[in-house]
This record gives C-alpha cells, sequence and structure tokens, in this order.
C-alpha cells in the first residue's frame, strides 16, 4: 500500500472516530425555500445525518423528492393559487432575457417578495410555532436552508440552539454578513461573471465586477430591510428576541455547494466556511428503474439525458421550440431521455425518445452510456455532470444559469445556445460538435477526477461539521471579526480617517512654524536667501 493509500485511510479512520464521539442528536432543518432543487440540496445534507443515527425534523413547503425513513416531515404546502402563480412566474421567466443577472435581479423584485411572503407565513404557521413553543421538544442544531431569509434565524434563538446554515450555491456577497466573508471585488468574480479558472480579471472585468458587486449589495439591503420586518411580524411580541441585527451572530458555520480547489474562483474565506459541493451525489448510484435501465442498455450508440430543470416544465416554453428540439433529436442515432411533465401532450413521437415526468438525474448522469447532457445549467445539474464526467450543451434560462453556463464553455467542458433564439441548425450543429469531438469529454474527465479528490467526501465532511458544532454546543470561535464590526471599522475608515487628520494637522503646524521662522528672519536677508535656495 502506498503513502497516499496509508494517508486517505487514516483520515477515514479519524473521522469515523471522531464521528462516533457524538451519540444521535435532535436536528432541526429549516428549509422553507419555493426551488426543488434548493430543497434537494438541503434534504441531502438532512439525510446524512439521519442516516447516521440523528433524529431530523425537516420544516418545509415542498413534498421532498430526496427523504430518509428517520426523517420527520413538518410540511406547510402551498395552496393550488399559489402553484399556479409560481407556474406563471417561472413561464415570464422562460419568455423572456434574463442574461443580465443584476437587471433581472431587480426586475423580478415582485416575483421575489412573492415567494419571501410564502416562507415568512410558514414561520407562523402553528405546526412550526409548536416546535418551540412546546417546552418538551429539544434541539441540538438548527440547520437553515438559506436563501436570503436571515430573520428565520430567530428560531433557533428560540430553541437556544446553535445554527449552521445550508446554501445551494458557492460563498459570495449574500452571505458576507452572515458568515463575516470579506469581500473582495478585485480578484473574487461576483455570481454573473464567468472567468475561467485561473485567470485573472482584465481591467474590463475589474470595473464591471466592482459595480456588479455595488448593485448586489443595495439589492441585499433591500431584502435585508424586509427580512428585519419579517422577523418583528414573526417574532415581535417576544421580548427575549435579540434585535435583528443581532441574530446571525449567532451562526457556527456555513455549508457551501462548491468546491473552490477545483471549480474556482480561489476567494479568501474564513473557517466558518465549509465547501460540500456535490452534496446530492450517491457514492454508489441507486439502480434505475426498469423502463430507464433497458432503454439506456439498449442503446448501441450511447444516449443524451435532456432536462430542464425541478423548475421549468416544458409547458413553460413556447411549442415553436420545443418542436425545433424535438425535429433535431429525432433525427440522431443516439438514443434520447427527455424530462416531460404532460405525457398526453408531447411534441412528437420517434423511436429514439423516452418522455419522462420525473428522473432521477444523478442516476442517470452515472450510467456510462450517457454521452451528453442538455441541461438548463443550474448550479446543481452542472456539478453533476461534471462529477460523472460528461459533456455539456447548457439552454440556460434565468437566474445564475447564463453565468453558470458560460464558465462551463470557458472551461471546456460544453456549449451553450440562447433558448429564447434557438434554432435547428445551430442546435443541430452544437450537438455534433459535442458529440463527435472528443476534446469536450476529455476535459470534463480531467476535471472529475480534480473534483472528487478529497481528503473527506462531501457527505463525510456534513456529518463531522455538525457534530463538531453539537458537541462543543455551538462554535462561536469559528467566527470571523467581521461579524462583529461595522462598516466604518471593517473598512479601517476611522483609521484613515484620523492617519487624514494627522496629516492635515502636520502640514498645518509645519506651515505656521516655517512663517514664524521667516518673520524671525526678517531684517537678515542673507539667512531668508538661504532658506529660500534650499
Amino acid at each position: 500500500m502506498d503513502r497516499g493509500s496509508n494517508r486517505t485511510v487514516l483520515l477515514a479512520l479519524l473521522s469515523v472516530l471522531l464521528i462516533s464521539g457524538c451519540q444521535g442528536g435532535n436536528i432541526l432543518g429549516v428549509f422553507t425555500s419555493l426551488s426543488p432543487s434548493h430543497l434537494i440540496i438541503h434534504m441531502s445534507m438532512a439525510k446524512v445525518l439521519a442516516e447516521n443515527g440523528h433524529n431530523v425534523t425537516v420544516i418545509t413547503a415542498l413534498k421532498p423528492v430526496v427523504n430518509h425513513k428517520d426523517i420527520t416531515v413538518v410540511q406547510v404546502p402551498m395552496s393550488e393559487e399559489d402553484h399556479k402563480h409560481m407556474s406563471a412566474t417561472i413561464a415570464q421567466f422562460a419568455s423572456q432575457d434574463n442574461s443580465n443577472m443584476v437587471i433581472t435581479m431587480f426586475r423580478s423584485m415582485g416575483q421575489m417578495k412573492f415567494m419571501m411572503d410564502k416562507m415568512r407565513d410558514i414561520m407562523k404557521d402553528q405546526r412550526v410555532k409548536d416546535l418551540y413553543e412546546n417546552k418538551d421538544n429539544k434541539f441540538d442544531l438548527v440547520m437553515l436552508g438559506y436563501f436570503l431569509n436571515t430573520y428565520q434565524l430567530g428560531i433557533a434563538h428560540k430553541l437556544k440552539a446553535p445554527v449552521v446554515v445550508a446554501a445551494s450555491m458557492p460563498p459570495n456577497e449574500i452571505f458576507n454578513t452572515v458568515v463575516g466573508n470579506p469581500s473582495v471585488a478585485s480578484f473574487v468574480p461576483a455570481m454573473n461573471m464567468a472567468v475561467e479558472r485561473g485567470q485573472i480579471m482584465t481591467f474590463v472585468q475589474r470595473v464591471q465586477n466592482f459595480l456588479t458587486n455595488i448593485a448586489m449589495k443595495v439589492f441585499f439591503a433591500i431584502l435585508e430591510n424586509y427580512n428585519a420586518n419579517s422577523y418583528k411580524e414573526v417574532y415581535g411580541d417576544d421580548p427575549t428576541m435579540p434585535p435583528f441585527e443581532e441574530i446571525c451572530k449567532n451562526v457556527s458555520l456555513a455549508f457551501f455547494s462548491s468546491h473552490a480547489l477545483s471549480e474556482g474562483p480561489i476567494r479568501p474565506n474564513v473557517p466558518a466556511v465549509i465547501e460540500v459541493g456535490g452534496i446530492q451525489i450517491k457514492d454508489k448510484p441507486n439502480p434505475l428503474p426498469k423502463q430507464l435501465a433497458e432503454f439506456l442498455s439498449n442503446a448501441d450508440n450511447s444516449a443524451i439525458l435532456l432536462s430542464l430543470g425541478s423548475n421549468v416544465k416544458s409547458s413553460h416554453l413556447k411549442s415553436d421550440t420545443n418542436n425545433k428540439i424535438f425535429h433535431v433529436l429525432s433525427k440522431l442515432k443516439q438514443r434520447i431521455i427527455w424530462k416531460w411533465e404532460d405525457l398526453d401532450n408531447t411534441p412528437g413521437k420517434s423511436d429514439n425518445i423516452l418522455y419522462s415526468k420525473w428522473l432521477p438525474q444523478d442516476d442517470i448522469l452515472a450510467h456510462p452510456n450517457i454521452t451528453l447532457f442538455i441541461t438548463h445549467a443550474g448550479k446543481g445539474g452542472i456539478t453533476e455532470a461534471q462529477y460523472h464526467g460528461k459533456p455539456m450543451l447548457a439552454l440556460p434560462i434565468f437566474g445564475d444559469q447564463h453565468s453558470n453556463a458560460l464558465k462551463m464553455v470557458k472551461d471546456g467542458f460544453g456549449l451553450s445556445l440562447s433558448l429564447l433564439t434557438l434554432e435547428e441548425q445551430p442546435f443541430e450543429e452544437s450537438l455534433t460538435e459535442l458529440l463527435e469531438n472528443p476534446q469536450y469529454s476529455e476535459k470534463v474527465k480531467t476535471f472529475s477526477a480534480l473534483y472528487r479528490d478529497r481528503p473527506m467526501s462531501a457527505r463525510q465532511t456534513v456529518l463531522y461539521w455538525s457534530e463538531y458544532v453539537m458537541r462543543h454546543h455551538g462554535a462561536p470561535h469559528l467566527q470571523s471579526p467581521l461579524k462583529q464590526m461595522n462598516f466604518i471599522a471593517s473598512h479601517n475608515l476611522d483609521v484613515v480617517a484620523l492617519l487624514v487628520i494627522v496629516v492635515i494637522v502636520f502640514i498645518y503646524i509645519s506651515k505656521l512654524t516655517i512663517t514664524a521662522i521667516i518673520r524671525k528672519l526678517k531684517g537678515k536677508p542673507e539667512s531668508i536667501d538661504k532658506i529660500k535656495k534650499h
């Protein structure tokens, strides 16, 4: 056994010994995001804890796709009217140009307020209140699925439990106030900036990045004002609750769905930032349903997976767009698995196309016969494709998908097309390029090996650090000093102001002194001439 293998075994044994030091705890997951893709990430973390002997209770609005027999789900479902509103919102997004993420964020304030109102209403539901009003309930840890819902940290204070944050995205400006990460716009690209791994931003990109960071801070300040109001509405009648500005100080650490060592960007992270990119990916894929397994096994010329994610349904796209996609795919020799919700109203029938309402995406991408993934470029889907070494054709729609797609292209893992302006010829040409040019597959497989190479897996990392926080009843020692500092102190503006004052006073005193000397030397022209020469 070589030294590398010995090191891996020792790390594994160490993690097991440390993990075994924490008996089964009571953990509350607060996963109220209305996005199914966010819930998959959050529930994947909760499932790891349940599989390892912990008692997990989860608050959610949606029925979880990822679950475990030992997880108790407290579901506060949306009404049928709410579901219709969400569907109409997504359809609106799918019909407009969302390539500029900053503009889209401000334009979608109304839609975001609807989602945040629903998340707030969940916290006001009696089923949720019973969790902390019933004094018999005791929780050792709260895991908060974070997406612009800072006020929900208040439930951890109610339960007198330490809290960890679960994020479905990499560290960014949203989380700086939560974990105390420094803001470094000079070399860390914002969410909408696609910079190739290992590359330095150009001057123009740094200007764009600087302005983007300012715009995002303004946007998040607006949302934090809403969070402050929601905090008062949910917990305002309790005099024991701390001010809204103080609740972030109880966050022990945050799990992020990223792996900067392989993906980039390289940035300074405080110790409370724990990266667990790929947490939703299974160590060993589950067996596929019989129909899917047979369809893929009989794919003599390989197969393609087409899925536009859990939020966007096929009906949200223009029928003309779906028809163009069908016309191209039906002519291919490869077999196609197409996520399609309304099986009675498909764009056409073809022997090489299998439509399915629901797909176990991670398990399908793990199949050796899958050679291409047509994706909306959501963070979860791109992560799974990269992990399994599959090249991609991106058709981004909204949110971070456009920047995800652009970065994926720059990394050499695939190509990207606009779904709004999709035409058959460029679509077919892109598929041909990806299927026949091996460079895309080779690059993403090389990356896959890099992405997987870690001292502990994402699942082991979530388990270790969750139990670490429970063992020590919180981890305030991991918190960044920035969380305790205001804007002026954290940017040394008071120090700069003091130095400026000192310099001004020094210049003023020096001027007075020189003037006094010159006056004393009046009547001695030869001395004044010497001073002037110097």
